[in-house]
């Protein structure tokens, strides 16, 4: 009797605003984990071992299935959303999981010397994080309640800053200190321990039928959402493309794996953390289109100082460190909660699945491009040339920013 009454509580636990929040805050770090190891540390990794970074930028078409999921992604929200009865969230996210933590253990014994079978292995798993990132972002829009959309975005933005830090930081620790194999299987199971809140939580079930069937056609069909991937594409342009070869950059400067594992890890969770803090209240107070604006104008001034740095080559060591940070951890988190504020006004909550991941599709469409070309800049008109052209394009475009963000909220 009395494990049926533990069992009550901790569900009914589970299923109130607090844990909701921190079950979904667990799905987003474990996701997390997997971009900071793949996008951070392998990179870091690869450098080491003297490939040419042009070659390091074909890492990012480990995005390929998030930029492409929304081909599928109907299909997914119709699936987990049934005529009548509990939604399947928990069914997708338990095979997804289980489908990722094979691949950590194939990417365990394949090691980064046999680079393209295990960049094979990490576009699968990629697929089926990205899969699950589809219910995930349904779920989060139809359990909470309007009032708690914040805690739920706090959750997205922090979960995904502390993932990356796990993912590029303590992973790259772990692998300098017991190696490959042992480093990715710890991640592995780290990813375990975070879905367990999810999967042991109840259902929610709909008091009745549901009508609207969830469509891409619907979803295009509606002006709001084409301001909003206009908006997510240049956004994205400005805030990432300038931090996608921060890790070789470190490298190039004289940091070992170890230090650059310290400095994403420690000092990437703590300044993304409280950067995303900060954009939440920012949010609040000044608007997301205000807050975007900011964080464009920042990142400008990051970049265009880690240009003069490298130009120089003189800059102290420690200082570099900080203005890398302060562009792929802080600002990048202060500039993301207000786009996935957008994101949450725009999403019909009728089909969030499918709205959410039309816009995250944007972003890593335009993400993987960006990377590819960044190898491609990086090798041929060095690091200098490379910050130099993403500070200047995160300034100029800024009025673009706030023309299309303000677009995109009052379109019908």
């Amino acid at each position: 009797m009395s494990q049926v009454l533990a069992a009550g509580v901790w569900a009914k636990r589970l299923s109130s605003p607090l844990g909701i929040v921190l079950a979904l805050g667990g799905l987003y770090v474990g996701q997390s984990i997997l971009g900071g190891l793949a996008f951070i540390a392998l990179p870091s990794v690869l450098r080491e071992r003297g490939v040419a970074l042009d070659q390091i930028g074909l890492v990012h078409l480990i995005s390929l299935p998030w930029a492409l999921k929304i081909v599928w992604a109907a299909a997914v929200e119709r699936y987990r959303l049934p005529p009548a009865g509990a939604t399947r969230s928990r069914q997708i996210v338990a095979v997804c999981g289980l489908l990722t933590v094979l691949g950590l253990t194939a990417v365990s014994a394949i090691g980064p010397a046999h680079w393209l079978p295990l960049l094979a292995v990490l576009v699968a798993i990629a697929f089926a994080a990205s899969t699950a990132d589809i219910a995930c972002d349904g779920h989060a829009v139809e359990t909470l309640a309007l009032r708690h959309h914040g805690w739920g975005n706090a959750a997205q933005v922090g979960g995904a800053y502390l993932g990356s830090a796990i993912g590029s930081g303590l992973f790259l620790i772990l692998v300098a200190r017991f190696g490959w194999s042992s480093a990715v299987l710890a991640a592995a199971g780290m990813i375990v321990a975070l879905l367990l809140p999810f999967l042991l939580s109840p259902a929610p079930i709909s008091p009745g039928l549901r009508s609207h069937r969830p469509s891409l056609r619907f979803a295009l069909q509606r002006s709001q959402m084409r301001q909003g991937l206009i908006l997510a594409a240049v956004y994205v342009v400005l805030q990432k493309w300038g931090v996608s070869m921060m890790g070789p950059f470190l490298i190039d400067v004289g940091l070992d794996l170890e230090s650059i594992g310290l400095v994403n890890g420690f000092g990437g969770l703590a300044i993304g953390l409280v950067c995303a803090l900060l954009g939440g209240g920012l949010v609040r107070w000044m608007g997301a289109r205000r807050v975007m604006l900011l964080a464009l104008l920042l990142q400008g001034a990051a970049l265009g100082l880690l240009a003069l740095a490298a130009s120089l080559g003189t800059v102290p060591r420690g200082a570099m460190v900080g203005l890398a940070l302060a562009s792929s951890s802080g600002i990048m988190a202060l500039g993301f909660v207000a786009l996935y504020a957008q994101f949450m006004a725009i999403a019909d909550p009728r089909q969030a699945g499918i709205d959410f991941t039309l816009l995250q599709g944007m972003d890593a469409i335009v993400s993987m491009a960006g990377g590819l070309g960044a190898g491609w800049v990086a090798q041929h008109l060095g690091f200098a040339s490379y910050f130099l052209i993403a500070a200047v394009l995160a300034v100029l475009a800024a009025p673009v920013v706030a023309w299309l963000a303000t677009r995109a909220t009052s379109a019908a």
